[in-house]
């Protein structure tokens, strides 16, 4: 049984175990989520959000200031019912072939006494300068830990959707999975992206893109 660290995964490991296939964005989906709407309350908060942002140089703070300043207050925002925006959340999954363990920078599912239970949107800040590296892999990593994860509350289900994003300063790209043969020895992991959007100018479809992932 090979053991998996999402932190260290590369697309080479990850591709041993998992056959992945990747989408080009053309899948109008997304766009009919941007053309959701926001209540007027959303609109406040977030536009409070984003006038805070606009002054100050996105690209120039460090990961934890953006991490607070924008991007969670974004996340808890998307908050509905049972689900909680959660940040450093452990991830550990066992699939026929291999174990995949490691914490995402923050989630979004069904929560229990303040634990993530069922996470459905992972999401990773990426490292910038010379401590950066691609965060794709890890993010597959993250969105196969939490598609097993919720497969195991519903193991009958035959495709498991899952979602995913990762931010780089004030940008967010979101990914839109599912994992099939979850139970066989070698899974799939089907991917989609969005387009890129910046929080200082696409606050407003952020949120109404978190919404539309929560209410699913």
């Amino acid at each position: 049984m090979e053991t998996l660290s999402i932190g260290k995964l590369n697309f080479e490991n990850l591709a041993t175990f998992v056959e992945i296939q990747e989408k080009a964005n053309v899948n109008p989906n997304w766009a009919a989520v941007e053309a959701n709407e926001l209540t007027a309350d959303e609109k406040i908060q977030s536009d409070f959000i984003t006038q805070r942002l606009l002054a100050e140089p996105a690209h120039l703070l460090n990961e934890a200031t953006i991490w607070a300043r924008a991007i969670y207050p974004l996340l808890v925002l998307g908050e509905y019912g049972e689900i909680r925006a959660r940040a450093e959340v452990p991830l550990a999954a066992q699939y026929q072939k291999f174990h995949i363990s490691g914490i995402a920078d923050g989630a979004m599912g069904k929560t229990i006494a303040s634990r993530v239970v069922a996470p459905f949107l992972v999401i990773i800040e990426a490292k910038r300068g010379i401590e950066g590296s691609d965060p794709i892999p890890q993010l597959y990593g993250e969105m196969l830990a939490a598609a097993r994860l919720n497969w195991q509350i519903i193991p009958d289900t035959e495709v498991q959707k899952i979602f995913g994003c990762y931010t780089i300063a004030d940008t967010w790209t979101f990914l839109q999975g599912e994992v099939r043969n979850i139970d066989s020895d070698r899974p799939i992991l089907s991917i989609e992206y969005s387009r890129e959007y910046t929080q200082k100018y696409d606050a407003n479809t952020i949120l109404k893109l978190i919404k539309s992932i929560v209410r699913r």
